[in-house]
């Protein structure tokens, strides 16, 4: 038998060409360059400024500022006028944040489930107050709520004494509550029915052929399906409690003797740097409201997230 001998070829030298590097490609970085710069104006640069100032103090006698480091922030800590201040807003915070979110959940589930008829309709309605813009809105609740014009007027006259007092000590907190719920549970709506149409169909048919009701189906598929849109929702609500200025410094015209100009922590910012001239206290109010703004917001993050896992 005659063996056929095969050529072997010998692999064939690699290039001694070196590799060539590729570059990195810095267009993308002319697209960001705009919005870079805007951010760091806008943002970047009064958060920067703000704690520059807030390491000073206006001499009064004497003209100029004096570096004073941590003193007002030590002086911020033990102001009655902020913690009263502060302890107010986080009162609004517990009571009305939860009636609202329950608001807009409700409304949510309502328009989400196929009962409801006209149920674009009703979309509009609830979120056509997020569209007023804020000062309006709050402009014409106060027509409401004054105590000789308006609806509420016209009821105490109705019932003969004042029965309905919405810019009364006991009952301007409340009276706020219910602007800022007017204004955002439309928002908070949308946030919610926009998480609702992304849960996948075939749970729901699953339910279905379980024999989930109605309620089974909303508390087991759709409410953990939203777990993480309740929870930036509520973010949003937080920031939103700890930054109330326009309801309260816009009412205050009709209602003086009622909200301080220390009523919120941004208004007791506000009149201190455009009333008393102290920016320098003004910025480290305002420091030390976004540190605990962002504490707790964070906070509860942590806790949503957690729990969702």
């Amino acid at each position: 038998m005659t063996s056929i001998s095969v050529p072997v070829q010998a692999p064939a030298a690699r290039s001694a060409r070196p590799a060539r590097r590729l570059r990195p490609d810095r267009k993308g970085w002319l697209f960001v360059a705009p919005f870079l710069v805007v951010f760091a104006l806008v943002f970047l640069a009064p958060i920067v400024y703000a704690m520059w100032l807030s390491l000073f103090r206006e001499q009064v006698f004497f003209g100029g500022t004096e570096f004073v480091g941590l003193d007002n922030y030590a002086a911020v800590l033990t102001d009655a006028k902020f913690w009263e201040s502060f302890l107010r807003v986080l009162l609004f915070l517990v009571v009305q944040v939860p009636v609202m979110l329950l608001l807009a959940l409700v409304a949510a589930l309502a328009i989400d489930s196929a009962r409801l008829h006209a149920s674009g309709f009703f979309r509009v309605v609830i979120f056509l107050p997020y569209a007023v813009p804020g000062v309006v809105a709050v402009l014409m609740w106060g027509f409401i709520y004054g105590d000789n014009f308006g609806l509420a007027a016209d009821l105490n006259e109705w019932l003969g004494r004042k029965a309905v007092v919405p810019l009364s000590d006991d009952w301007i907190l409340p009276s706020i509550g219910n602007i800022v719920t007017w204004e955002f549970v439309g928002y908070n709506m949308l946030i919610f029915y926009s998480a609702l149409k992304v849960v996948p169909n075939d749970l729901y048919e699953a339910a279905a052929i379980d024999g989930a009701g109605t309620m089974r189906t909303v508390l087991s598929i759709k409410l953990p399906a939203i777990r993480g849109a309740v929870v930036i929702a509520t973010i949003f609500s937080i920031i939103g409690s700890f930054q109330l200025f326009n309801e309260p410094n816009i009412l205050r015209a009709l209602a003086p003797n009622v909200i301080s100009t220390f009523y919120t922590p941004n208004m007791y910012a506000y009149n201190l740097s455009f009333g008393g001239q102290q920016y320098d206290y003004s910025a480290t109010v305002a420091i030390v409201m976004g540190v605990i703004t962002a504490i707790i917001a964070y906070v509860v993050q942590l806790r949503g997230t957690r729990k969702g896992v």
